[in-house]
């Protein structure tokens, strides 16, 4: 039962679910057939994208667990490493780490909705959406819950309609895309299969979403683990059914380089019909991925902003605990990024950082010895796993993508400044 100020574990499950099944998942193959062209190689990303969120899940659960304070990796960090190491992440999160996401959701929106309304010049819809979703998340925890309840449902009502529809129907005029080959094993060896996972990870990013909002969550002891590796298993399972169907119903020359994969695919199963709707309802379940992140990533800013001085301004709450202030710096921020780079730009560079610092949350968890709540099974080999496949990862995304790569390492080298300057105004138990 649900206290009226906080969400059950469910709810908690299907912010995790929101977060999780949006841009990447719908624009990700595009990228990775221009690399990695036989079926085994595709199937291998999800899973091993799949398997490492799990391992995060189980990690995350036993940190979030132990220190029961909303504010994830931010507090996990500044805890366990150093007040630095938190204010870094919070700095990510603030500029890109929950921003990027919340641009890219809208931008990919746009150019899923564009056909449908003729208009080449549609940023405003994702202006507004991300407006409007600001707006319902501005009030108080229990109607966050419901608006997300209510379009994780949709979500995932669409998704496994895709699978099911693209399952059973037969192939269409276009050349499926399978090939079960050998193939495979030379391509999991070259640098764009590592860059690969950099947008599968990037498609996994949000299975730590619970751990963002643990004082709003009811017995989170029971409730965080639940949440995290339920919804974490079932998006797993989702993800190589979604690829699978994508590949069965459009060619490689179709796939390659774009960005709407799925209207492209049931496009050749359905026609224009197909694609309206399909663009239609993939627009509005990424109105839930933006939802889903305008609802936890103000919360990692409102922890920074109540233990460093500098940012105390985003500290304050409403009558109902929400951060109002750091939900529209966040929006601000968000809005900004959708004018600042191209949707692949901005997700690899979002994407670089955010796996650096999520790899030394995991890191941390090695340094926790004796954990209050849920523990994570196999400790610490699990922890290792992440870190050598997280590292592998990121030396052949420097390789083949430096721009990106080190625009990524500019803004956490910023943060670090802005740190600096904002180190003597630390509150006397903001080390505690």
């Amino acid at each position: 039962m649900e206290s009226k100020q906080k969400i059950g574990w469910k709810t908690a499950a299907g912010l995790v679910i929101a977060n999780m099944v949006g841009t990447g998942v719908f624009t990700s193959l595009g990228f990775q057939v221009m690399d990695s062209q036989n079926t085994w190689s595709i199937i291998l990303l999800w899973m091993i994208g799949g398997g490492m969120a799990l391992i995060g899940a189980l990690v995350y659960a036993e940190l979030g667990t132990h220190f029961k304070k909303s504010g994830g990796d931010y507090v996990f960090l500044s805890r366990i490493f150093h007040p630095v190491a938190g204010y870094l992440y919070a700095w990510i999160s603030l500029t890109v780490g929950f921003s990027a996401p919340i641009a890219i959701a809208a931008m990919a929106m746009v150019q899923y909705w564009e056909p449908l309304i003729g208009y080449n010049n549609s940023l405003s819809l994702g202006i507004a959406s991300i407006l409007l979703v600001s707006v319902f998340h501005s009030y108080s925890v229990s109607q966050s819950g419901t608006v997300q309840n209510i379009l994780t449902t949709i979500k995932l009502v669409f998704v496994f309609s895709l699978i099911v529809i693209g399952a059973l129907w037969a192939p269409g005029l276009v050349e499926s895309s399978f090939d079960f080959s050998s193939s495979w094993t030379k391509e999991i060896v070259r640098p764009g299969f590592a860059v690969s996972m950099v947008f599968v990870f990037y498609a996994y990013t949000g299975w730590n979403s619970a751990a963002y909002i643990v004082e709003e969550i009811d017995s989170p002891r029971i409730s965080l683990p639940k949440a995290l590796i339920s919804a974490t298993f079932l998006v797993m399972l989702l993800y190589v059914l979604i690829q699978l169907v994508l590949l069965k119903h459009a060619s490689i020359e179709q796939l390659s380089g774009k960005v709407q994969v799925a209207t492209l695919a049931f496009g050749n199963l359905f026609g224009q019909q197909g694609v309206f709707w399909v663009s239609l309802f993939i627009g509005i379940q990424l109105i839930a991925t933006i939802s889903g992140y305008t609802w936890v990533g103000p919360r990692v800013t409102n922890a920074m902003a109540k233990e460093f001085r500098f940012w105390k301004p985003l500290g304050k709450v409403n009558s109902k605990g929400v951060p109002v202030r750091a939900i529209w710096f966040n929006t601000a921020v968000s809005l900004i990024l959708m004018f600042s780079g191209s949707f692949e730009a901005v997700l690899l560079y979002a994407g670089f950082v955010l796996q650096l610092m999520g790899t030394m949350t995991i890191g941390s968890s090695m340094l926790l010895k004796k954990a209050e709540g849920f523990r994570s099974p196999f400790k610490p080999w699990l922890s290792v796993i992440y870190i050598f496949f997280s590292i592998w990862i990121m030396v052949f995304m420097l390789y083949d993508r430096p721009k990106e790569s080190l625009f990524g390492l500019g803004i956490i080298l910023i943060g670090f400044i802005v740190f600096l300057f904002d180190k003597k105004k630390v509150s006397e138990n903001s080390t505690n």
